[in-house]
């Protein structure tokens, strides 16, 4: 086997150095270099040796893609652990090399004999330029070994001098920091029991400046719903890595003789011309998966803003007549429906239809839902317990908790259930097998309220995982939704088994276009959950039009969360023309490519999906606050097909440029024919709108030039 390889896909390289006994070593992850003969491979990991310098090891320090410490790495070790009688670094050697062209897939099989310790490392680029890495440790010893970190890394070049990455809360996610990417460690790290709504989806540096079109940037995602930490780190030496794994807590990971711990994925994306490129990626995968939806994805109507708790049959019966009139799909019933629950306080755990709200059972509702052509959902919310529940006082036990003599702090009134425990577990199985068994149930939305606190949670999240994928096994048709609070739990982790994310339980939509803009980073539109609300938002109190509301949710999984047996017919009627545009459009939308405005006003947001070919696109203009610039100016419109004309005009409902007094704008009324490349480097200027309003724009190829 050659001791250099070179994948190539979809614009990307990775180079791989498997000289020698020492792990892989990546001396390129970047733009695509080209058909390279192997004289000129083995050029370019010459030309990558460093000098040695003052008061530094007398030979270069591999930095493999999991770093140790042993051979000199000075930063944050790729594994480290301990046994009862010794806690020295692994140093490890390898032992076979297997590679699968076909699949551009490395493994790696490497052995500490003196540490008793053995090791698997899976290396590959997938067809979307995605690197694709995860690693295995097995205890060849003869007492446990302690596992406290196991962190592949990917490295980056000097150029990436800033980095890009996300935080939030509870009704606030995504929300983005940018920082100089300056010697040392920056770390990120959830230890809620989930992703949590303060993680970065992305570890991401880039060149000095970078936006969505410019600039290039590399960015790391771990694929795992549980404590996680990623880090971005540089050397005084000038070397650079982002890395990332599960966080294990102390004494989680106890390895007996023969037991191996693995790794969740870490993929990393690369983008030579921006941000956009760089989640073009995950777009990509995503949508490639054997497991994506392959249906188009319904209009939704949720009933938790529009109804709470007040559930009775005559009401949702209303409400499912108006869902059909304006073109729902599918209808979900929220919280509320289950024994004892009449609130938050009670009742989780009690996966039985609550005989005093529904006495006939849920069946005339789901009867009603699909005699009017929707599909039924339903909410749960299996990983958690109520401590005044019927399962709580027949199992206390049941709760997970570092200790029998005391419960972690209630959070919503709630605790966890321990699904550690196969009794709790088979019990919850059999629950919401039975559910779905009895009833005609098409989704599931899977909520997750609260931060695992004073608890280990590997075990925990894959339980949580293996309930999932048995569900799923043995209801093949079921479509789950992953919501923890809103986007507290998305990640590609728990991607592998649902359909779409929540993206937030805030659907302001002023605050739903940072959210879903950030988002959209991973996950393509059709995986994300976006509702038109209620006129004045529920979690914020703002008071929006319905165009804002529903021009925000178009471009992600459209939905409705609003009591409709409360608006007008004008309102309904307005509604339906979006519902009816959302329709015909997602074609178009959820396998597109997506697009961003770099615009130099932070008030107005430029943002579109560009069909595959370039030859059609849909385009939103969004104020977001009043510009000191009046008027607009000029919007630039990327991603059109360079060498074809194309006709750009207003697009109904979304047509009504609602601004302040001004003149006409020249080619809005009828559009104007002009060459793509001219749309995406000198743009049209902008209609000037009233704050917190946006226009659709769309783009259709006449001719190729």
């Amino acid at each position: 086997m050659d001791d250099l390889m070179h994948f190539r896909a979809a614009g990307t390289s990775l180079v791989l150095d498997l000289s020698g006994s020492g792990l892989p070593r990546i001396v390129h992850w970047g733009a695509d270099l080209g058909a390279l003969a192997p004289g000129r491979l083995a050029g370019l990991r010459a030309a990558d040796v460093a000098q040695t310098v003052s008061n530094a090891l007398d030979v270069p320090v591999p930095l493999s893609v999991l770093p140790q410490q042993s051979a000199g790495w000075p930063g944050t070790p790729g594994l480290s652990g301990h046994r009862e009688s010794s806690a020295a670094a692994p140093a490890f050697t390898v032992r076979t090399r297997s590679v699968r062209e076909d699949s551009r897939r490395l493994i790696v099989e490497a052995a500490d004999a003196d540490g008793g310790l053995a090791l698997t490392l899976e290396t590959g680029l997938t067809d979307a330029g995605l690197v694709r890495l995860r690693a295995a440790v097995t205890n060849t010893g003869d007492d446990p070994y302690h596992l406290t970190e196991l962190t592949p890394a990917l490295p980056v070049p000097a150029q990436a001098t800033e980095l890009l990455d996300l935080t939030g809360r509870h009704l606030r996610e995504r929300s983005p920091q940018r920082h100089a990417f300056t010697l040392g460690t920056h770390l990120r790290e959830s230890r809620r029991g989930r992703t949590g709504s303060d993680a970065t989806l992305l570890q991401t540096a880039g060149e000095a400046g970078f936006g969505f079109r410019s600039g290039e940037v590399w960015g790391l995602h771990v694929a795992w719903s549980g404590n996680h930490r990623s880090l971005a780190e540089r050397t005084p030496a000038g070397q650079a890595v982002l890395a990332g794994g599960e966080l294990l807590l102390p004494g989680e990971i106890r390895l007996a003789p023969g037991d191996t711990y693995r790794s969740p994925w870490i993929y990393g994306s690369y983008g030579r011309h921006g941000l956009d490129e760089l989640a073009g990626r995950f777009h990509r995968e995503l949508r490639a998966r054997d497991g994506h939806p392959a249906s188009p994805r319904p209009v939704t109507v949720n009933t938790w803003e529009a109804v709470y708790f007040d559930q009775d049959l005559a009401g949702l019966t209303r409400l499912a007549h108006a869902a059909a009139e304006v073109g729902a799909e599918r209808f979900v019933l929220d919280d509320g429906w289950f024994r004892g629950r009449r609130d938050d306080r009670a009742g989780l755990g009690d996966w039985y239809v609550d005989a005093e709200v529904w006495p006939d059972g849920l069946h005339p509702l789901i009867d009603t839902v699909h005699g009017l052509g929707l599909q039924f959902g339903l909410w749960v919310e299996p990983e958690m317990i109520n401590p005044d529940s019927d399962l709580a006082r027949a199992h206390p036990d049941w709760i997970l908790a570092a200790s029998p003599s005391r419960l972690p702090p209630p959070s919503r009134h709630q605790q966890v259930l321990d699904l550690r425990r196969p009794e709790a577990y088979a019990y919850l199985l059999q629950r919401l097998d039975t559910l779905l068994r009895e009833h005609r149930i098409d989704y599931l939305k899977w909520d997750h309220n609260r931060d695992l606190v004073d608890a280990a949670a590997h075990l925990q999240t894959t339980a949580a995982y293996r309930l999932m994928d048995e569900l799923r096994a043995r209801h093949p048709q079921l479509e789950i939704e992953s919501c923890a609070s809103g986007g507290a739990r998305v990640d590609l982790g728990v991607l592998e088994r649902t359909d779409r994310v929540w993206t937030s339980d805030c659907i302001d939509a002023l605050e739903r276009q940072r959210i879903q803009r950030w988002t959209g980073l991973l996950l393509p539109p059709e995986l994300l959950g976006a509702h038109v609300g209620a006129p004045v938002a529920h979690t914020t109190g703002r008071l929006h039009t319905l165009d804002f509301r529903a021009g925000t949710a178009l471009f992600c999984h459209f939905g409705i969360e609003w009591d409709l047996t409360t608006a007008d017919a004008a309102e309904r009627a307005r509604l339906a023309e979006w519902v009816a545009l959302y329709r015909a459009l997602r074609p178009l939308l959820h396998s597109g490519t997506v697009v961003h405005g770099d615009h130099p006003d932070p008030a107005l947001w430029v943002h579109g999906v560009v069909a595959g070919d370039g030859g059609r696109a849909v385009f939103a203009l969004v104020q977001r606050a009043t510009s000191v610039q009046s008027p607009a100016g000029r919007v630039r419109l990327p991603g059109l097909d360079p060498d074809a004309d194309h006709h750009l005009s207003p697009l109904a409902p979304g047509d009504c440029p609602e601004g302040p007094f001004t003149s006409a704008l020249p080619w809005w009324e009828k559009g104007v024919t002009l060459p793509g490349r001219v749309l995406s480097e000198v743009g049209v200027q902008a209609p000037t709108l009233f704050p917190e309003r946006l226009v659709l724009l769309e783009a259709v190829r006449r001719e190729r030039r």
